[in-house]
């Protein structure tokens, strides 16, 4: 088992990652010391974990296990305000700890529910896919999705635990496993050149789900973005750097209706336009613009988007979170391992947009 220590002023947790550690769970649950035990999952990770995890759980304390929708148009407030009923009718109180069990989208809604039932409950996430392991659980972001944009509606809420049992990647589709490798290639790109090299060469292994590659880069992964949050927990600065690919990654998934796209294939696509609008803006050379399209492609992710509207995009972007009056603060690389964020002209954005496939 490998372990990441990640420090905030919202708290500071471990990341255990993994294999079999679904088993154990009531090791990390029993440190926390709760009055009770609210399980919360999709009915896929349910059918092949709930049981597991909840026989973990229920040798600590009393448990319940609520199943709930988790495609990515579920992510609503309607589903948050769900668990919080799951809650209140449990009698759930402020020592009552939540269990996050499965992908980012249950992660993103019970962090969420836990982070406004009574002003906040403990919550434990534990991830089962590889985007979730490597990015969304670990941070600290909970929210929801509204009809304008993702993720418009959340809050900041460290858990109080992150376990990774990496043998659950083992049932995970390739499509989902893509995805993930996605966040893996970002961090990469962003902060480690090495690590981005490191992990195009470990492309077979990953995709074969080796166990020790996974884990390394799981790792690390968790490693580069616990730093980052650790300096800058509620996005005031560099943890906005983590959001390479993502402001062209939401437009798309925005545009395409939530749940088409996954949102690592969103990011990887995301990723290749912030690739070429760095190159347009003189920042980044054509060279190591063609090598993450060529990466993020040998990752199985798609580098390009055709049959939406530019004028779309722009005003979805223009609307996301990130934005300030209407400004679109965008991510960029000057070169391979280190992100910057630079204001960008309009007419370098048209033309990114139109080579990534738009219309």
């Amino acid at each position: 088992m490998l372990k990441v220590p990640v420090s905030t002023p919202g708290g500071r947790y471990d990341i255990a990652i993994g294999p079999g550690l679904l088993d154990a769970l009531d090791d990390t649950l029993g440190r926390l010391d709760p009055t009770s035990v609210a399980i919360v999952s999709d009915p896929t990770v349910a059918a092949l974990y709930g049981e597991r995890v909840a026989a973990a759980a229920r040798r600590v304390a009393r448990t319940q296990s609520f199943v709930l929708p988790a495609g990515e148009h579920d992510k609503s407030l309607a589903m948050a305000s769900r668990i919080v009923d799951h809650l209140v009718e449990m009698a759930a109180d402020r020592r009552t700890v939540l269990v996050a069990l499965g992908g980012g989208v249950i992660g993103d809604i019970a962090g969420f529910a836990a982070a406004v039932y009574m002003r906040g409950i403990r919550v434990v996430q534990v991830p089962t896919t590889l985007l979730s392991q490597v990015d969304s659980s670990v941070g600290g972001k909970t929210g929801v999705n509204h009809p304008q944009g993702k993720n418009l509606i959340g809050a900041f809420h460290q858990p109080a635990a992150v376990v990774a049992d990496t043998s659950t990647l083992r049932s995970l589709p390739s499509r989902e496993l893509a995805a993930g490798i996605a966040e893996i290639l970002k961090h990469g790109l962003i902060a480690d050149a090495p690590y981005f090299d490191a992990t195009a060469a470990a492309l077979p292994q990953l995709l074969a789900r080796d166990d020790a590659a996974l884990g390394r880069a799981i790792a690390r992964s968790c490693e580069i973005k616990a730093g980052v949050v650790g300096r800058d927990e509620r996005e005031s600065g560099e943890r906005a750097l983590l959001n390479f690919g993502h402001t062209f990654g939401h437009a798309i998934e925005a545009l395409t209706g939530f749940g088409t796209w996954l949102h690592g294939e969103a990011v990887g696509c995301g990723m290749c336009l912030a690739s070429d609008l760095s190159r347009r803006v003189g920042l980044l050379g054509q060279a190591d613009c063609e090598r993450i399209a060529s990466v993020i492609a040998s990752a199985g992710l798609p580098t390009r988007i055709g049959g939406l509207s530019a004028d779309a995009a722009v005003r979805t972007m223009r609307g996301d979170k990130k934005a300030e009056a209407g400004s679109i603060r965008f991510i960029l690389l000057d070169r391979l391992g280190h992100a910057v964020q630079r204001p960008v002209p309009d007419a370098q954005l048209t033309e990114t947009l139109a080579a990534g496939g738009y219309g």
